[in-house]
């Protein structure tokens, strides 16, 4: 145990809420695929260059812009049939953690840290990438989807999986790779480690091209202000 753990939040709970897609996994890939699967359906020929420029973005959000005639039960069953689509790749060809994540998974839990996943994707999405990796027993709640009713930068998803956990926000740390999701941290009142695998730049109280580079002792120093 570092020194730095030797200070008042010793005695409190203090929690990392981990960001999913370019933080743990890159699966990228997979909602290309999975995009192009369920417009090609709706007859709408999607481009590479169309999915960049909406990637992060909430469902809804994406399809109302392409279909706005739509209504609110097609744009559904459109969103839903997409995530079926990327459920289905991650079983069927699986998928793997970024650099340095198991390493830091497996610190963190050792140092008594509590853990959670924070993302705006459906909970089944969540569920399929952690059986995939077999990641259950590290974390010890998931906020999803179905817990907020605004994407990042809204700090909704943070504060839910703090609350799920027990844990304030002020002892609370962030991994995320993307702009909206440091932004959401700021405004939940939490530290943030930014990871550059998806943005050439990030505004976090620490950033790093991977977390194979992230120092040992970073967390411990960001909750006691260092």
């Amino acid at each position: 145990m570092s020194k730095t753990r030797e200070t008042t939040h010793d005695l409190r709970p203090h929690a990392v809420l981990w960001d999913v897609d370019g933080t743990l996994i890159d699966s990228s890939e997979y909602h290309w695929l999975s995009w192009r699967g369920a417009l090609d359906a709706e007859n709408f020929p999607v481009t590479h260059e169309q999915f960049a420029a909406t990637f992060g973005q909430r469902n809804d959000e994406i399809l109302r812009a392409y279909f706005p005639s739509y209504s609110a039960e097609d744009i559904a069953r459109v969103g839903d049939a997409k995530e079926e689509l990327y459920r289905e790749l991650i079983r069927a060809r699986g998928i793997e953690l970024l650099p340095g994540v198991r390493r830091w998974l497996d610190k963190l839990r050792r140092d008594g840290w509590l853990q959670a996943v924070a993302s705006s994707a459906p909970r089944a999405n969540l569920d399929a990438i952690i059986s995939a990796l077999s990641l259950e027993t590290y974390f010890a709640a998931i906020a999803s989807a179905e817990d907020v009713t605004a994407g990042k930068p809204d700090p909704q998803v943070f504060l839910a999986a703090a609350a799920k956990l027990g844990v304030p926000p002020a002892l609370c740390v962030v991994v995320e790779d993307a702009p909206a999701g440091t932004e959401a941290a700021r405004r939940a009142g939490m530290r943030s480690v930014g990871v550059l695998s998806s943005h050439a730049e990030l505004k976090a109280d620490v950033v790093v091209p991977s977390l194979e580079e992230l120092p040992d002792n970073v967390f411990d120093e960001l909750l006691a202000g260092r």
